[in-house]
């Protein structure tokens, strides 16, 4: 089956659903009306994104009968999780854009974009608290804490460079799979999916997790400002050694241009060496080697579950995610 060229094409099985989403979401900003501040933040912040994570949600559903109304409230605590992590790592990161658009901070700044974040929070909880299912309401807890944890992590390790590969991908598994993990299972979980597929989805959604974040972290590299939205290696300007640069590492131990560059040598000059190196070496093809390994685990977890519309779009997902360019 051919690769479509967008998630909007490959989530058309749930369009009717997404448009749910999108409508109570509206609805969100316009029950603060009597608060026109936060109501236009609000307006800012919950217009557009791919909405990767609650079509994951919604599509996940769909192996088993389901009611729609606490199917579409995860979907939307699930997105709003998401979105509110991207407003505190904006704000963390004192960051101008993101997608081509001003951020919230620079917008507002750091402290409203701070308070808007935890704003977010609490809205998806009482969405999650509302599907009335206590392992969904733990599910949202422990994947709050270990993306917390995550970027609790990341910060402490920043501009160190004896981290492994497990350091690593213990990072993005909190980080990034986490909220993947948490869309899939909560899906299968509120629609009475037999336990077994709830197990494969869950697999699924670790998988492909991984699998996003990876290619992340290559585009940081290799991506333009135009298409990520944000400045190229804005990750090793931040201290953050992700995949690619941990194997430049390993490459060249000696005279390593991020070394310098993080000991405070011409650190402009040698931030840009290393994405030359980065690009020009062959890691950029053994990241995707990775990421394609996990994609594919993913596709495979899904082996399991009974062929349908829904798990042939879970399936395009896979490659979608190592072929997207932003």
């Amino acid at each position: 089956m051919a690769t479509r060229s967008n998630a909007e094409d490959i989530f058309k099985c749930v369009n009717n659903d997404l448009e749910k989403v999108r409508e109570r979401m509206a609805q969100i900003a316009d029950s603060e009306r009597d608060f026109p501040e936060l109501s236009g933040m609000l307006c800012y912040i919950l217009s557009g994104g791919k909405f990767i994570r609650p079509a994951l949600v919604i599509m996940s559903s769909k192996f088993s009968s389901s009611s729609d109304e606490p199917i579409i409230s995860m979907a939307i605590a699930t997105e709003l999780l998401h979105m509110a992590t991207l407003v505190h790592d904006d704000a963390i990161d004192k960051a101008d854009k993101r997608h081509g658009h001003p951020t919230v901070n620079s917008q507002w700044g750091l402290e409203k974009a701070i308070l808007l974040g935890d704003y977010l929070f609490s809205v998806a909880g009482t969405l999650t608290a509302s599907t009335g299912s206590l392992r969904v309401v733990r599910l949202f807890t422990n994947t709050l804490k270990a993306i917390s944890r995550g970027e609790l992590k990341q910060s402490f390790a920043a501009f160190q460079l004896d981290k492994s590969y497990s350091d690593y991908l213990e990072r993005i598994v909190q980080k990034t799979s986490s909220l993947f993990v948490m869309a899939t299972e909560s899906g299968s979980v509120l629609s009475q999916t037999p336990e077994e597929m709830v197990q494969a989805l869950h697999d699924y959604g670790y998988n492909m997790g991984i699998a996003y974040q990876i290619v992340d972290d290559i585009l940081d590299f290799t991506g333009t400002e135009e298409e990520l939205g944000k400045p190229t290696g804005s990750d090793l300007s931040q201290g953050t050694i992700t995949l690619p640069a941990m194997m430049l590492l390993e490459r060249y131990p000696k005279n390593n241009p991020i070394k310098l560059a993080f000991q405070g040598y011409e650190i402009a000059d040698n931030l840009r060496k290393a994405t030359e190196m980065i690009i020009s070496s062959g890691i950029i093809d053994e990241c995707y080697h990775i990421a394609d390994s996990y994609a594919q685990k993913a596709s495979k977890n899904l082996d399991k579950l009974p062929d349908n519309i829904y798990k042939s779009a879970l399936l395009e997902l896979t490659r979608f995610v190592v072929q997207r360019k932003e």
